[in-house]
């Protein structure tokens, strides 16, 4: 008897996405094959260990670990493929015309100096002027990296107001976009704001600091410092479990 996976359907309906929508996005992200049948049997339990190339779609669409979303370490599901054979499957994903290209003479492909993955703890300021006062939004976000690419998503448990950023790092340098949706009985009512970010790495890759950019209320232009310091290196369900929750000294009230 075959057990729904409840962590991969909360997951996509977190993200507002049909299981049509969930499909489309894994074949932007390079896995062709992704149908919203091949999502219902994920869901239902049919498929419990999706190919590696699956997977790594999925923490990128979702921003999660594999683990996170009911599913095997992708380490274990190098040995099974989706239809229960041995096998591997981590060729690179081709692209609509069967061939991935090469990067643009402009595309950083230097690799970063370390693996950010992780949980780390979100420290930002921002000055609200209808209070005259500066604030302090704190956040545990889970950090999943994929080559350069970063993403950022904030466990909901942190913050009633959820974050996510897109992040590129070249070296030790970290740039990207930030989004807040803001909770619905906070000051600032549901609103939803975002931004871009440039962060510097500490040589340890433990600690992020820089500055963000974003619009405020009256569409003027604010920034302020933004600090990532990292909590954890695992991204397994019980380290997530243990920082599913508002960080100490939480004065946001965004």
């Amino acid at each position: 008897m075959t057990t729904p996976n409840s962590a991969l359907r909360a997951a996509r309906m977190g993200l507002l996405m049909s299981q049509d929508d969930l499909a489309r996005a894994l074949r932007e992200a390079g896995v062709p094959g992704a149908s919203k049948r091949l999502v219902q049997r994920w869901e239902a339990g049919t498929i419990t260990s999706p190919r590696p190339l699956y997977a790594k779609a999925l923490e990128r669409v979702t921003g999660l670990p594999i683990e996170a979303l009911g599913f095997p370490p992708i380490a274990a599901l190098a040995r099974v493929t989706d239809d229960g054979h041995g096998g591997h499957d981590t060729a690179p994903a081709p692209t609509a015309t069967g061939f991935r290209p090469s990067p643009s003479p402009t595309t950083s492909t230097a690799s970063p100096r370390t693996n950010y993955s992780g949980v780390w703890l979100s420290r930002y300021e921002y000055f609200s002027s209808g209070r005259d006062a500066v604030f302090t939004g704190l956040h545990y976000v889970v950090i999943l990296q994929h080559g350069t690419r970063l993403t950022v998503r904030s466990l909901p448990g942190s913050s009633p107001s959820p974050l996510t950023m897109d992040l590129e790092a070249d070296r030790n340098i970290v740039t990207g976009t930030w989004t807040e949706q803001t909770a619905d009985d906070s000051y600032y009512r549901g609103a939803r704001y975002h931004g871009a970010v440039q962060l510097l790495a500490e040589p340890t890759g433990r600690r992020m600091t820089g500055k963000w950019v974003g619009f405020g209320k009256e569409f003027d232009i604010n920034t302020g410092p933004w600090e990532l310091t990292l909590q954890d290196s695992s991204t397994t369900k019980p380290t997530l479990d243990t920082y599913n929750r508002q960080p100490l000294n939480n004065s946001t009230t965004a």
